[in-house]
């Protein structure tokens, strides 16, 4: 596909909206639509990678209170013809139609191939990819297990959801803010995963979120590893601009 002239494709993710509180993150949701008015200017496509919720589950009628500022604005952005891609992070897996149906992203739960202007790019949220990690790719299966699903859903909504920003609450975002420690390029295990995909085939660009830590990095001859940070610190974002990739600050909140 070839991006029209002037136009752009913006990555962002890991806003985690709904720590630690109601208004710490309401802040950072009005930050987030800032954000999102200023792209839209010039925006082709907008993809946000996962965790935009720090939890979400759609019961079959009813959804978690608030963030109707964002999802207005997102269906704004979308009713004018830009397409917004949504990724399911492992904070909010449990989208299913509800958000499609009523604010027109598309959503998906696997890394996705995408080309633009010849530039090869492999895009998704990160979790569960490279080596290591077991424990979190065992929950990762029974949370995507329908039994599991379904098992939550015949929850009351007040407990399911109460239950689950209890232990949101409880998050490191919530608390301690993320991990910002390099591991090095040895040992970033999405650097790893990249380097693996690059012996199959190959892409320009890796953009991934949920490690939490922006990064920019080489890992082929002309293949480059986007980590898009957060929203809780970072606050930055990755444009396209129809010939190179750029890892950008939107800058706190004011």
């Amino acid at each position: 596909m070839n991006i029209p002239a002037g136009k752009k494709i913006y990555f962002a993710s890991d806003q985690h909206l709904g720590v630690p509180d109601h208004a710490t993150s309401l802040v950072r949701e009005k930050h987030v639509i800032k954000w999102l008015d200023s792209v839209k200017e010039d925006a082709h496509e907008i993809y946000l990678l996962g965790d935009l919720f720090d939890f979400w589950f759609e019961y079959k009628t009813a959804v978690p209170k608030g963030y109707v500022r964002l999802l207005g604005k997102i269906a704004e952005i979308t009713d004018s013809g830009i397409p917004v891609h949504l990724f399911t992070g492992n904070h909010d897996m449990w989208m299913f139609d509800y958000l499609p149906t009523e604010i027109g992203v598309t959503i998906y739960r696997d890394p996705i191939q995408r080309e633009y202007n010849g530039k090869k790019f492999f895009i998704g949220h990160g979790d569960g990819l490279g080596p290591g990690d077991y424990g979190y790719k065992f929950i990762k299966k029974v949370f995507r297990n329908k039994f599991c699903q379904w098992a939550f859903a015949r929850l009351h909504p007040n407990f399911g959801i109460g239950l689950a920003n209890y232990f949101s609450s409880k998050s490191r975002l919530a608390n301690s803010g993320s991990d910002k420690t390099f591991l090095g390029e040895e040992n970033e295990w999405l650097a790893i995963y990249a380097k693996e995909q690059l012996q199959k085939e190959h892409f320009d660009y890796f953009v991934f979120g949920h490690r939490h830590l922006p990064l920019d990095m080489k890992v082929g001859e002309n293949s480059k590893y986007i980590n898009l940070g957060e929203w809780v610190s970072d606050y930055t974002y990755a444009v396209f601009n129809g010939s190179e990739l750029e890892l950008k600050s939107f800058g706190a909140p004011q």
